[in-house]
């Protein structure tokens, strides 16, 4: 298929057509359902999504490999943290912004600045905003990126640091994977299943009126998303989102275990909110980034509230397809929530 084909989807459809001109991309429509969680169990799915995710180069492969950069090379050693010092939690908090800024920072110059791939595969038309007193600085981008690099790096770093501490003290458990070799690559496949189940639950309390006018809200500002969108939050809502990392206080895992979830956590926002479906390279999809079911979300509000790895909003109600059927029950949905 080439590009030209991939930017203007075949539709039968009308309503999908009227959808269509909303956007200056969306995928075919409307969504299907690429979750492992359906019944019955479809081995060779399960084997192609395995495959796609973990034996390719994918965003997770991605990710992992800056883990495992960041452990062997980047991060203090664990028995480091045994005490809180300011040296060894500045490193952590240094190599932190670094990350962050690098990552949505080279993602938003390659997208928006040099415009890399001009606007194939990118979902909105409009461009960040700016001169526009709805943001810090008039800014989009600025404003973005003082929540990210500020409030967000710090608590990011303040959950690593606790974590860390309590794994050199031996106050959580830890494994190795000489030791614990099939949990030790299981926890690894099991950790963005537990994110995507954690974000579901939090998100939907976000939305909630009293927190989402006075905390969500502050995301929300970002309707049409860019790469320092993904972790510009406010505080309290940078905590809520970080909590997911309490995990490996409870369960047995590694430095590893943990550095990936960073990963996944931080910079991971800002690959899944770049606002373009694909990163191409000589017009061929070769990594994949944001997801129109996320930015439906951003969009339209009260719909979509998790991501495709856990069929949550399928089984509750709350799944935008991309269809104008499912627009018009959102809007409703918005409506009696927040009357």
């Amino acid at each position: 298929m080439t590009t030209s084909e991939q930017d203007t989807p075949q539709m039968q459809d009308p309503q999908m057509q009227d959808m269509g001109r909303n956007w200056n991309y969306h995928p075919e429509l409307p969504l299907q359902n690429p979750s492992i969680f359906q019944w019955p169990p479809n081995p060779a799915f399960l084997m192609r999504w395995f495959m796609r995710n973990w034996l390719t180069l994918s965003e997770r492969v991605l990710m992992l490999g800056l883990a495992l950069i960041l452990w062997w090379f980047l991060y203090p050693a664990i028995e480091t943290a045994q005490t809180f010092a300011p040296g060894w939690i500045l490193q952590v908090w240094l190599v932190n912004f670094l990350m962050i800024f690098v990552v949505a920072g080279g993602l938003h110059w390659y997208f928006y600045m040099r415009r890399g791939q001009g606007k194939k595969l990118k979902f909105e038309r409009r461009e960040q905003g700016r001169n526009n007193r709805l943001w810090d600085f008039s800014d989009q981008v600025k404003d973005n990126m003082f929540w990210s690099l500020g409030s967000g790096v710090l608590q990011l770093t303040a959950f690593q640091v606790v974590t860390m501490w309590l794994m050199a003290n031996g106050y959580t458990p830890m494994i190795t994977f000489a030791k614990n070799p099939v949990w030790f690559l299981a926890f690894l496949v099991i950790l963005p299943m537990w994110s995507a189940f954690h974000f579901y639950w939090v998100h939907r309390l976000l939305h909630q009126p009293f927190l989402y006018k006075r905390v969500h809200s502050l995301h929300h500002r970002n309707v049409n998303i860019g790469p320092w969108s993904g972790f510009s939050m406010h505080p309290i809502e940078h905590f809520v989102y970080l909590t997911t990392l309490c995990i490996h206080w409870v369960v047995a895992s590694h430095p590893i275990h943990l550095y990936f979830h960073i990963v996944f956590q931080g910079p991971g926002a800002a690959m899944t909110h770049t606002g373009y479906e694909d990163l191409l390279i000589k017009d061929k999809r070769w990594l994949a980034l944001g997801t129109f079911y996320h930015q439906l979300h951003h969009r339209y509000y009260e719909c979509n509230y998790g991501n495709q790895e856990m069929p949550w909003d399928r089984w509750f109600g709350t799944f935008h397809d991309g269809s104008a059927e499912a627009t018009a029950e959102t809007r409703a949905r918005k409506k009696r929530m927040f009357g």
